[in-house]
């Protein structure tokens, strides 16, 4: 009876200690490698078209400035 009890104690701190490991070290400071393919092509034309949009409105926003600019040049002499 004390040998599977022994047994037991000693099976419990092997898996105690054995949970016991230091921390994987932080990853180096390389850089990540780049993704290829469709998922990758996807992720940078949906952060894209915000901005191509953007800039095209405000494109936009320019050419009704200089024409509202040259209407009010041509009005005031």
């Amino acid at each position: 009876m004390n040998a599977i009890r022994l047994a037991a104690a000693a099976a419990g701190i092997l898996l105690a200690a054995s949970a016991c490991r230091p921390p994987q070290p932080p990853p180096t400071d390389e850089p990540p490698k780049p993704q290829t393919g469709a998922r990758a092509t996807e992720l940078r034309d949906a952060i894209q078209a915000p901005i191509d949009k953007a800039k095209a409105a405000g494109d936009t926003v320019q050419e009704a400035a200089e024409r509202q600019r040259a209407e009010i040049d041509a009005a005031t002499q």
